[in-house]
């Protein structure tokens, strides 16, 4: 696996905060150690695919209760390369899209705000033409262990297969859901949604994933959204989520930062407990299915054993 060394100008540049949505307070990264999690290009797989067995040769495993990581980490960059130009996973190919991502990531606490730091160099990418504002974007999912299908394959448990650019989306516009918001689901999908007031309970009670977004262009400030996944996709109207950004020498250093606490739609975070998250990057000027994202990962906040652990800092 190739290993992301941020040049130490862009070091400089994201403590300066020359790029800033919201400034942060400090956290010195130099004493916060990160992991290089390397993601992936996923084509049109989706969560429908991953419990086929015939078309996923892992589906039994799956089924049996091995969770993605388990079988495929440390294969991302063979599998990115092979789906990226596989035209029964990826119809519609970016000619020259590299079929990985390597991201150097790092968590810490300052006070009651938890920051995670994204550093990652996109490289030589083809210009899409699919996302006229932002040439780049980069995303966190996170869930604290509510969402079973989050825990085993990550941002996979909200993709599915009658998605907007996937197999069964025809020309709609679906965005990302849970499969428990739907009366029933298909190899398909599910099109059917259950009760209003069914779906108002799944999310009084937490069922819903949190997702964070920076939208990038080098010289500007960070565009910054963050929501929830539930039914749909969904903004929250004030974003209690803010993100500094840096661009420098080819390396993208972005700083989301958010209280433990952070209200409405939000998980709550909590000392000693661990949390999933997954990544994603658009990059190129893609939008949509078209981006790279990592296998299920875990999140330790102050203390405990997890890929990463925000500690004070």
């Amino acid at each position: 696996m190739t290993m992301l060394r941020i040049p130490v100008a862009a070091k400089a540049a994201a403590v300066a905060i020359l790029l800033s949505g919201t400034a942060h307070a400090a956290v010195d990264w130099s004493k916060v150690p990160g992991k290089d999690i390397t993601l992936l290009y996923p084509g049109q797989m989706s969560w429908e695919m991953l419990l086929t067995n015939k078309e996923h040769s892992g589906g039994a495993k799956f089924l049996a209760g091995k969770n993605c990581r388990e079988c495929h980490e440390g294969e991302e960059q063979n599998s990115g390369k092979l789906m990226v130009a596989d035209k029964s996973l990826e119809p519609a190919p970016i000619a020259g899209k590299p079929g990985s991502q390597t991201a150097k990531v790092s968590a810490a606490l300052d006070g009651d705000t938890l920051h995670i730091r994204i550093a990652f160099a996109p490289g030589t990418q083809p210009d899409a033409g699919m996302e006229p504002k932002f040439s780049t974007k980069v995303a966190v999912m996170l869930d604290d262990g509510t969402v079973a299908e989050a825990t085993r394959g990550g941002c996979w448990g909200a993709c599915h297969d009658d998605l907007a650019k996937m197999p069964s989306g025809g020309t709609g516009d679906t965005t990302k859901y849970l499969a428990r918001t739907r009366v029933k689901m298909a190899r398909t999908g599910g099109a059917e949604l259950k009760p209003a007031e069914e779906i108002a309970k799944m999310r009084d009670g937490g069922q819903f994933l949190e997702y964070w977004q920076a939208r990038l262009n080098q010289g500007a400030a960070p565009d910054v959204v963050d929501g929830t996944v539930l039914e749909k996709r969904q903004e929250n109207a004030a974003a209690a989520v803010t993100a500094t950004a840096a661009f420098e020498n080819g390396t993208w250093v972005v700083d989301f930062a958010r209280k433990l606490n952070a209200g409405a739609n939000h998980k709550v975070l909590a000392p000693g407990k661990t949390y999933t998250v997954g990544f994603s990057i658009h990059a190129g000027h893609t939008a949509k299915r078209f981006h790279y994202v990592s296998l299920e990962k875990t999140l330790a906040i102050e203390s405990g054993t997890a890929d990463l652990v925000a500690k004070r800092n």
